[in-house]
């Protein structure tokens, strides 16, 4: 017997609830039928052609994104349509796709407890204070994360915005666009605030918790340039994609442990694969 799908996001939604989605997200099971059987797992950040492809021929039966198919209603998932395509292979080859957006965001081992993982397995010290952004739906969980550096707050060997910034762009996967960063290099960062994916609409949040730095993606010439000024809070802007693929070793080791505590041999048969396809739209720099 195999876990079916119904079971798996039981699981999944257990460690992920979608009550700690945003309000205009819609996470959760996008394709395919609850029984089905669930063998392989296999993740990526996007929902592309690509990616949906590659989980076909990975011979998949669960492909579990990060970034929703559909951010918008929709009212037709004809193969005509790029993501109606997308939606028929998926069926035809009975593999199912499950979103884990806001939810996964906001989760206590989500995307900012991977961020700070990574950053601790870099070799950097640091204390995790909890979220930027509390949920008020569930204790201890909520969007981004704070954070201080314990070399630069306890020891002699103080940590600059240069290396901090060379520490993110060391744990991130390769892109094209790679990392920027906004603020004097030299300057001694004590406390972090980083909100994986677009982030720039906590700002002020980010300055307000006393961050030296602001860790995020997709941000805008004006509310940096004006809260350079502002504040004088340095900026590292992280291709979105990137840094929000942390988050998968994560899931794998969260979600086998429990479908082996649930489920026992059944559940850790299910075999995991992260994708190595890069996202990242941007394809040259010059």
């Amino acid at each position: 017997m195999a876990v079916t799908l119904g079971e798996m996001v039981e699981v999944l939604e257990t460690l992920y609830p979608l009550e700690l989605a945003e309000s205009w997200d819609e996470p959760g099971l996008i394709v395919g039928d609850p029984s089905w059987p669930v063998r392989k797992v296999y993740c990526a950040v996007d929902p592309t052609e690509e990616t949906v492809q590659a989980a076909v021929d990975a011979g998949a039966d669960l492909l579990i994104t990060h970034h929703p198919l559909y951010f918008r209603a929709t009212h037709t998932v004809a193969g005509s349509t790029f993501r109606g395509a997308m939606v028929t292979t998926l069926i035809e080859n009975h593999c199912a796709l499950w979103v884990g957006h806001t939810n996964v965001d906001s989760a206590v081992r989500g995307q900012g407890f991977a961020f700070v993982h990574a950053l601790r397995q870099w070799g950097l010290d640091v204390v995790d204070e909890g979220p930027l952004v509390p949920s008020s739906t569930l204790e201890g969980c909520g969007l981004g994360r704070m954070l201080s550096l314990v070399s630069a707050a306890e020891n002699d060997d103080e940590v600059t915005l240069k290396d901090f910034a060379r520490a993110v762009s060391c744990i991130l996967p390769a892109t094209v666009s790679g990392v920027l960063v906004s603020g004097e290099p030299e300057r001694v960062v004590h406390r972090v605030a980083v909100l994986p994916g677009s982030g720039d609409s906590e700002i002020a949040t980010a300055h307000a918790a006393g961050a030296d730095v602001y860790v995020t993606s997709d941000l805008r010439h004006h509310p940096v340039l004006d809260a350079r000024q502002e504040t004088g809070m340095a900026f590292i802007q992280t291709p979105h994609a990137a840094i929000e693929k942390l988050v998968f070793p994560i899931l794998v080791e969260d979600v086998s442990a429990a479908l082996t505590e649930r489920f026992g041999q059944e559940g850790s048969a299910v075999r995991f694969e992260i994708t190595e396809l890069n996202t990242d739209p941007w394809d040259m720099r010059l």
